[in-house]
């Protein structure tokens, strides 16, 4: 059986030119794999919810809609078993091990080779981290930005995906109403995430999120 990848980048150049990258057979799969494609954050998420079989999706970080890294928080926890790479034009070492501590399967920069963007996808069908080659990713220099990429990974997935909600500026009861659960439910899963969050409201949990998110932006415009 073939395997489903999304593409989702709002460039439809870069676009096609993954799937020409990608639309041969990969690894020890007799199939070329069956390519779907989003151009905006939004279409990525329904997408994913639309095609429950998607084994993989490549995910840019500055999508209309998205906001840096938070966009990968946002889709781990709404599909904790649907591995994610990362591809983007700002390819240091920072935003590479941020996007693996973040819970990514694999980085490719928007400026890799065709050979090398096949061996990454093939190594995460596979199994495996796929990174640039050669790359040392270091430790974390920003104090700030590593207590909450360490605070987030305390997160259950549903008490992440209720954050990125709360990002979106629903509700509880929005939020209970998408979930399937009971509004009390939700109110204990905020509780839980301020509190993990080390922060007293909603507002300051989402301005805590956004910072992953403003810190890349930054990054794509220097």
């Amino acid at each position: 059986m073939a395997v489903n990848i999304l593409v989702a980048d709002d460039h439809p150049l870069f676009r096609d030119a993954i799937k020409s990258a990608i639309s041969a057979p990969l690894g020890n799969d007799p199939n070329p794999p069956v390519i779907a494609e989003a151009g905006d954050f939004g279409s990525a998420m329904e997408a994913l919810s639309n095609t429950p079989e998607t084994d993989l999706v490549l995910l840019d970080l500055s999508m209309p809609g998205s906001s840096g890294l938070s966009a990968l928080v946002a889709v781990r926890a709404a599909f904790p078993a649907v591995p994610v790479i990362v591809i983007s034009g700002t390819d240091d070492a920072s935003t590479v091990r941020r996007s693996i501590e973040l819970g990514a399967s694999g980085f490719i920069s928007k400026s890799a080779r065709t050979d090398a963007i096949r061996k990454g996808v093939a190594d995460v069908l596979a199994g495996d981290i796929a990174v640039p080659e050669d790359m040392d990713l270091g430790s974390e220099q920003d104090a700030e930005i590593g207590d909450l990429i360490a605070r987030l990974r305390t997160l259950t997935p549903q008490q992440a995906r209720v954050l990125g909600m709360l990002g979106e500026g629903l509700l509880n009861k929005q939020i209970a109403y998408e979930l399937g659960v009971s509004e009390a439910t939700i109110k204990a899963h905020v509780s839980a995430v301020l509190q993990k969050l080390n922060v007293d409201s909603r507002t300051q949990a989402v301005i805590l999120l956004s910072k992953i998110g403003a810190d890349m932006l930054r990054d794509e415009e220097n």
